[in-house]
């Protein structure tokens, strides 16, 4: 969905180029930051995270820039593919943007349904599933009601 040269509720979208802007609708700062944890997000339109080390493959002549609800900016310095370990199997999550400014790691669950995986959220539990493989994983809601994967990341996995 693309809404050039508009504003549509707290988006503000500019055509894909080489530069995009990016709406983040919440952040949560983990006082460690970047750890194999990822943050389950429906107000975000776009897989992230600052840790360069994960990607399997980066295109760093992806620029763009995130919004974050403040009205302030952070750049988007690549785009690429993060090869993540959950449940004991390796799944590879493309289009993930390289935010060096970012603390933690985002997964967007618009682009997880994009991909055709269902999202389920019932009895502080967040199901994702895929029609083939079924169950992926599920993911207890936190004390703060939020929903965090963690997976083996980077060269915690053996391929």
């Amino acid at each position: 969905m693309s809404y050039v040269g508009q504003k549509k509720g707290n988006y503000a979208e500019m055509e894909e180029e080489h530069e995009e802007e990016i709406s983040l609708m919440a952040l949560e700062e983990s006082k460690e930051g970047k750890k194999n944890e990822w943050f389950l997000e429906s107000g975000c339109r776009n897989h992230m995270s600052g840790n360069k080390r994960w990607f399997s493959e980066l295109y760093e002549n992806f620029i763009g820039k995130v919004k974050l609800g403040n009205d302030t900016h952070i750049i988007v310095i690549g785009k690429g593919s993060i090869q993540m370990k959950v449940n004991g199997l390796t799944h590879i999550v493309k289009h993930v943007y390289y935010v060096l400014e970012l603390k933690n790691n985002i997964l967007s669950i618009g682009q997880l349904q994009e991909k055709g995986l269902s999202i389920k959220i019932q009895n502080h539990t967040c199901t994702i599933t895929h029609p083939e493989k079924g169950v992926i994983c599920k993911v207890q809601m936190n004390a703060r009601r939020m929903f965090m994967l963690t997976a083996a990341m980077g060269t915690d996995i053996c391929l």
